[in-house]
């Protein structure tokens, strides 16, 4: 189903809930590789994405349909996964093998995770990027989006996140320079 259909659906009451199934079923992977590369691991992107789809739900009737779906849910999912980070970062550390687990290592630890040594690598210097960097840099490269649609979904200047994106690039480059 495209876009358009899936709106009308959940526009109407009496077809809400099958629009609902529907959007989930149609954003779902798109909406989990978003959040797992800011969290990182399977179980916490799960978790982050149910807690999404109930804040989409309960927020339904708000959606005027003058952006495109994924938009409004990725702009939801995102802000769930930052403030997921933000709490992870604040929360004391059980202990000092917790502490020294960064991020990247979290990633290559997951029992999900399937990529090379050179996708760690990477994995690693983006975890090392500040969370707003990490998430404009993962939505430009990995999911190709423009500056624009990340705009929408982070209430950001086009031209904010066109000098993080660099900023990032610049720093992921340094990264793999220090560790050649």
């Amino acid at each position: 189903m495209d876009d358009r259909q899936i709106k009308d659906l959940i526009q109407d009451p009496k077809t809400l809930r099958r629009g609902f199934e529907l959007m989930v079923r149609q954003y779902s992977e798109q909406l989990y590789w978003q959040v797992r590369r800011i969290v990182l691991t399977h179980d916490d992107t799960n978790d982050i994405l149910q807690n999404a789809y109930l804040k989409a739900w309960n927020s339904i009737e708000s959606f005027k349909g003058e952006s495109k779906i994924i938009t409004w849910l990725s702009r939801i999912a995102i802000n769930e996964a930052l403030d997921f980070t933000r709490r992870q970062k604040n929360r004391p550390a059980l202990s000092t093998d917790d502490e020294t687990l960064g991020l990247a290592n979290q990633l290559v630890a997951d029992r999900y995770f399937d990529g090379d040594e050179t996708e760690a690598q990477l994995q690693e210097a983006i975890a090392t990027l500040p969370d707003v960097q990490r998430t404009v840099f993962n939505l430009r490269y990995f999911d190709e989006m423009k500056y624009s649609e990340i705009s929408s979904i982070l209430g950001t200047s086009e031209g904010a996140l066109k000098a993080s994106y660099h900023i990032a690039v610049k720093k992921i480059a340094d990264f793999f320079h220090k560790h050649d």
